[in-house]
């Protein structure tokens, strides 16, 4: 496995060229068979992300929205949103060149050890045919729910002896 050393920062507004491209790049396998010009994917997927930030940045204005980056570098998104009983993981998403080197596995097993601090499940939506599907079954996430195209998968808190009454 190869080492990184990575690191997050909030997300400003200097960024969103770069997430544009990374959204981009989550979808191109998806685009590929279109049969649409190049530009014509390009505009799609530029208004797709669009609509996507603005959801977030509306229905999610609490939540935690950060760039993953390497070397100083951005190389991915984190978004997160802590309730008072469920980690809402919304978005986790890597450059292509980044995928499938266990950054994902380390990132998660970061975010699931301070959940289960708190006490707290951990949900996430992830489309069916996701790669990143097997990395969250390994994890103990089973699905709860199909929503559009989503599949809704939870990952129950786990139970604390500080908790269980005698």
């Amino acid at each position: 496995m190869m080492k990184f050393a990575v690191s997050l920062r909030g997300m400003e507004a200097a960024d969103l060229d770069f997430l544009r491209m990374l959204y981009a790049s989550t979808r191109s396998e998806e685009m590929a068979p279109s049969g649409w010009s190049a530009e014509a994917i390009a505009v799609f997927l530029d208004q797709q992300f669009q609509a996507q930030h603005q959801y977030y940045q509306v229905h999610f204005h609490d939540a935690e929205f950060y760039l993953i980056e390497q070397d100083g570098q951005p190389i991915g998104r984190l978004y997160l949103f802590w309730g008072q009983t469920t980690l809402n993981l919304i978005d986790i998403a890597l450059l292509p060149a980044c995928r499938g080197q266990g950054l994902g596995t380390r990132l998660l097993t970061d975010l699931l050890q301070r959940a289960d601090e708190r006490g707290l499940a951990v949900e996430l939506s992830v489309e069916p045919y996701n790669p990143a599907l097997r990395l969250y079954a390994r994890f103990g996430f089973e699905a709860i729910n199909t929503s559009g195209v989503y599949l809704r998968m939870r990952r129950q808190a786990p139970v604390r002896a500080d908790r269980i009454a005698s």
